[in-house]
Formats: structure tokens, C-alpha cells, sequence
């Protein structure tokens, strides 16, 4: 067994203990020390183990705001303390490990593994469900990562993903709101996604999907009004691996009605904002410039009226 693996497993006992027993921070790190004497001898990753496990700790509420948001229908109370803590410790290096040392996939198989060996029949399932979509809705980390045992696929060659999204815009006493969804992340960013991804729809166009997809994520009937940019990247899918996710974005016009977000692993509000406060909020760095040129094309088509 590696010596990270056998460290891993070492800090997971010690979560274990930390929450079945609600132990201080203090009594968590004389917990590791005993198991570290006792199951790992020889690992001689102390300081490795008491970082992780300081990690964990400190940011439990940030991940199980996570755990909530990616499984929505497990409540915390509800998931085995095994993967419970299982999933706090893969998502802290998921999410804040340093990426050169833990690279994404490795953080997921790690933790995948650890809940094999210590949880029951479906904890590896279960835990590599709820990263797997955290994974995909982080913004794709690690996509650059190249992996050492798979050879580079060139980028002609790999498999392209379309999705569609939009900058919905309406009229509302003399005002103009954006409609945006916000991720579990803390970022404010547009509605989109695939088209054409089941059998029903494969011939479905980009416009078609577009006004399907704001529809079941938001619960709003727009019409698009023009294309407003594409926006492509590449990213790392678990399953299939490196991919290019092409995403077309229109301006989009829709009754000011009450938005219903549709439950998923990796949104948690959307929100009527006004035109004027819409460049305030916290868009990803490649959305924003979309977002940009929308508002100018809204701004003049208000002038227009």
C-alpha cells in the first residue's frame, strides 16, 4: 500500500472518530497521532496527515455545504459517517489541495478506494457519484492536466459536446432584469446546457435546445433574440476523458416571471437581478465578456423603444 493511501486511510479513521465521538480540533489531532503510531508505523507522512486532517476540519462547513448542494437528495444526517467523512476529505483535496501535487482524478480515486475499503457495498458508487458531479461542475479542474498513462488525444480528434445557454433578459416596471443561476462554487454564471444528449432530441437544434434547456432549468418561456458569442474549452471528463465543450449563447427575452430552479448537483439559486447591478455580480472570467455584450445589445435595443 502506498504511503499516501496507507496516510489517507489514517486521517479518515481520525474523521471517523472526530465525528462519531464530537471531538475538538485539539483532540482530533491526538486522535491521529494515536492512529498514525498504531496503523502507520512506517508511513512517515506525519505532517502530510495532520495537514489534511487540519483541512478537513476547518473547512467542514464549506464541504458539507457541498455534500448538500451535489446530493440534494442525502441529506447529511442521512449519509453513513463513513462516507460522509469519506466525502469531506476527497473534496478538500479536490477543491484545495494544491493541484500539482494532487491532481483531480487522483483525489477522486483516492477517495473512491478509501470508500471501498471502509464503507459498505455502494459507498464506492455513492462516492464517486457525488464527486463525479462536482468534479464536472467545478469548471472541469485539472482539465490541462495531461494523464502519464493515456496518450494525448489531438485536439481534431476529440469528442465534441454542444450545449446552448443564454442571457435572459425582461421588462419589469420601466426596469430591465437578468435572469442567472449561481453555481456551488460562488460564481454567478448563465443558464445552459447540452443539446441534442438523449435519443428524443438528437436532432434538435442549438436554438431548439436553447429554449428547451432554459425552460427545464429555470422554469422560463424566452425568445431568442440573436447569437451573442461562442465560447469553447477543453475538459476532462472521468469517463470519456479530454473532450472540447463548444457552448453557443444567445440574447434571449422573457416574461418577469418567478424563476423555478431545477434541483441539480451543481446549482443552488437563481435570481432576477437589474440590468445596472448585473456586472457587479461574481461571473466566471470567460462568461463575463459574454454578459458584457449582451447588456450593450439590450442598452441599445432599450434606446430604440
Amino acid at each position: 500500500m502506498a504511503n499516501r493511501h496507507l496516510s489517507r486511510s489514517v486521517v479518515l479513521q481520525t474523521l471517523f472518530e472526530w465525528d462519531f465521538r464530537s471531538i475538538t480540533a485539539g483532540d482530533a489531532k491526538f486522535a491521529l497521532e494515536r492512529n498514525a503510531a498504531e496503523f502507520a508505523p512506517q508511513a512517515g507522512d506525519l505532517p502530510f496527515m495532520e495537514e489534511l486532517l487540519k483541512g478537513v476540519v476547518a473547512r467542514r462547513s464549506d464541504l458539507d455545504l457541498v455534500i448538500e448542494k451535489a446530493a440534494p437528495e442525502w441529506p447529511l444526517s442521512r449519509i453513513a459517517p463513513v462516507d460522509r467523512n469519506v466525502l469531506r476529505l476527497g473534496l478538500y483535496e479536490l477543491l484545495f489541495s494544491d493541484r500539482q501535487k494532487v491532481p483531480a482524478k487522483v483525489a477522486i480515486n483516492e477517495a473512491i478506494e478509501l470508500a471501498k475499503s471502509f464503507g459498505g457495498e455502494n459507498s464506492g458508487r455513492f462516492v464517486n457519484g457525488v464527486l463525479g458531479a462536482v468534479y464536472k461542475e467545478l469548471g472541469e479542474p485539472g482539465k490541462d492536466e495531461v494523464s502519464k498513462k493515456k496518450k494525448d488525444v489531438p485536439y481534431a480528434q476529440m469528442p465534441v459536446e454542444k450545449l446552448g445557454g443564454a442571457v435572459v433578459y425582461a421588462r419589469h416596471q420601466g426596469d430591465i432584469y437578468l435572469a442567472v443561476v449561481h453555481d456551488i462554487f460562488g460564481h454567478w454564471t448563465l443558464s445552459k446546457g447540452k443539446i441534442g444528449d438523449k435519443p428524443e432530441i438528437a436532432n434538435e437544434t442549438v436554438e431548439e435546445g436553447t429554449i428547451r434547456e432554459i425552460k427545464e432549468e429555470m422554469n422560463l418561456d424566452i425568445t431568442l433574440k440573436e447569437k451573442v458569442g461562442d465560447n469553447e474549452y477543453i475538459a476532462s471528463d472521468p469517463e470519456v476523458g479530454k473532450k472540447r465543450k463548444q457552448v453557443t449563447y444567445f440574447l434571449a427575452e422573457s416574461p418577469y416571471a418567478e424563476i423555478t430552479l431545477k434541483q441539480t448537483g451543481g446549482l443552488d439559486d437563481a435570481k432576477w437581478f437589474r440590468l445596472q447591478d448585473a456586472l457587479e455580480l461574481n461571473f466566471y472570467d470567460d462568461v463575463l465578456p459574454i454578459v458584457t455584450k449582451a447588456l450593450q445589445k439590450i442598452q441599445i435595443k432599450n434606446q430604440k423603444k
